[in-house]
């Protein structure tokens, strides 16, 4: 039975996927944390994924150990994909060595610098060059801090990864990319698929020596090569597995759900994104879409947001609770009761771009209830991602397809029923569970078979899930008041 790896290389932990190549099933799972993160400052040293993706692997085969089938599945491996957190920079020095913690995309310390790049070349400009204006959260951004803070940090780099590339590289041995991880850096066109001189030279100071230092863009289904005989034997694989060229977790999740032009994804995790698969890129000038390459050879214009299950693990520990006690209280209150609202940019936030934000509840009455509260957190997290589903049909991206809800929250009852009310239509949750590992397989899979991706899950059966069809009739008023306190919510 041939075997393929997805890996989902997290902000919070590393997590694989074994998966049978021709059917899809899951053989075997595994996990290992990451060191945890707290903003304006998230940094984690990329030898910690490394050892988590050693960890989280030997998790999964363990279990198949005991049936003694331990060898037989690793012999059957014939492929891995890594999808990593987007947006990090990882530098390396010519030794090899990581020079510092890598950045993370939740990192918002680059949020002046960021203003400064749009101040150099315009928003216009960077939405032509690359799709996207610079965030605090993107690449470019922590690589003008980096030339602005820690010069002497850059003076050793020979070369600049994000974290998915750091993974394949540890894999194979070689420095290389892929457009829809590209996309998210700002300094790669996805539209014509080239580095750009101008956009990186606004970040650096002589821009040709650091595009010597960028990894090569691989083709949606090229393989990195095959893994390395260290890392066969770090990770207990054979020879001859081929290391498929990774991307990044947005566009891995897309393969995973099988996307196809017109539907759309909102995920609920660390982050809140929601995104479309489109067949032409996007050049919004406001810096609301960024305008993503997918892994797949298109476009997956993207909306995200800082603030998503964070806010309601965070008002759950308020009204003592958890999670799971805070989305009961919230579906006690009946379908269509007006509540307060909740504005959740309790870590600042990224869409709308507005990093020393804070968080605010309005509306508040003698008898407002806990549900209320608690209802008014899952609702303030849906209503800003769904803004941004406003903000992608703005600027031409078709979004006729049914939403697909995914992420940690998608197996919240609340989170689920909330959106599809707020949403004011039925929408799908997938009965996969870890879409970007499911989606990192699916590129594996169709790296050695050379078979579409979308073709690929679903065979897999990726496309199916759960319907969930509006109770409240009322969730244009819930999203029209959020909308209203949003806007000068700071």
């Amino acid at each position: 039975m041939a075997l393929v790896i997805g890996v989902d290389s997290s902000t919070q932990s590393t997590k694989v996927e074994i998966r049978d190549l021709e059917t899809g099933a899951v053989v075997a799972r595994g996990s290992a944390p990451h060191p945890p993160t707290t903003p304006p400052v998230s940094e984690q040293d990329p030898e910690a994924w490394w050892t988590a993706l050693t960890t989280a692997l030997q998790d999964a085969l363990a279990p198949l150990g005991q049936s003694g089938m331990v060898g037989a599945a690793a012999d059957d491996v014939v492929a891995v994909s890594v999808a990593g957190q987007q947006h990090g920079l990882v530098l390396v020095d010519a030794d090899g060595r990581t020079i510092r913690p890598a950045k993370l995309w939740n990192d918002t310390t680059s949020a002046a610098c960021a203003v400064d790049l749009v101040e150099q070349l315009g928003a216009a400009a960077w939405a032509d060059g690359c799709g996207s204006v610079p965030l605090a959260s993107f690449t470019v951004s922590k690589l003008a801090w980096m030339a602005r803070h820690e010069p002497q940090s850059l003076a050793p780099v020979a070369k600049i990864m994000l974290p998915h590339d750091y993974l394949t590289w540890r894999l194979s041995d070689r420095h290389v990319t892929d457009r829809g991880d590209a996309s998210g850096t700002g300094w790669f066109d996805p539209g014509t698929g080239t580095y750009s001189r101008q956009l990186l030279g606004s970040a650096v100071a002589e821009p040709d020596h650091w595009l010597e230092r960028l990894p090569l863009v691989l083709g949606p289904q090229e393989a990195a090569g095959e893994i390395s005989e260290r890392a066969a034997q770090a990770l207990g694989l054979g020879p001859g597995v081929v290391i498929g060229p990774g991307t990044g977790d947005n566009m891995a999740a897309a393969l995973g759900l099988g996307l196809r032009p017109g539907d759309v994804a909102m995920s609920l995790g660390t982050s809140g994104t929601i995104y479309a698969v489109a067949a032409k890129g996007t050049h919004d000038p406001s810096g609301a879409v960024a305008g993503f390459a997918d892994a797949a050879g298109g476009f997956l214009p993207l909306v995200c947001t800082m603030n998503a299950t964070g806010v309601t693990d965070t008002v759950a520990a308020w009204l003592g609770t958890d999670a799971a006690g805070l989305g009961a209280l919230a579906m006690e209150v009946p379908a269509d009761t007006l509540g307060p609202v909740l504005v959740p940019y309790f870590d600042g936030e990224r869409t709308p771009n507005r990093p020393d934000a804070a968080g605010s509840l309005f509306g508040l009455r003698r008898t407002t209830t806990r549900a209320e509260l608690a209802r008014s957190a899952h609702d303030g997290v849906l209503s800003g991602l769904l803004d941004g589903l406003d903000a992608l049909t703005e600027v031409g991206v078709e979004a006729t397809g049914q939403l697909r809800l995914i992420g940690g929250g998608a197996r919240s009852a609340a989170y689920r029923q909330r959106c599809a009310d707020l949403h004011g239509a039925p929408i799908i949750v997938p009965e996969a569970e870890e879409l970007v590992a499911a989606g990192a397989a699916v590129q594996a899979a169709a790296t050695v078979t050379g078979q579409a991706p979308a073709e690929l899950a679903a065979s897999w059966g990726l496309d199916s899930g759960l319907v969930v069809e509006p109770v409240a009739t009322n969730g244009a008023e819930v999203r029209s008041a959020y909308s209203q306190r949003a806007v000068g919510a700071d």
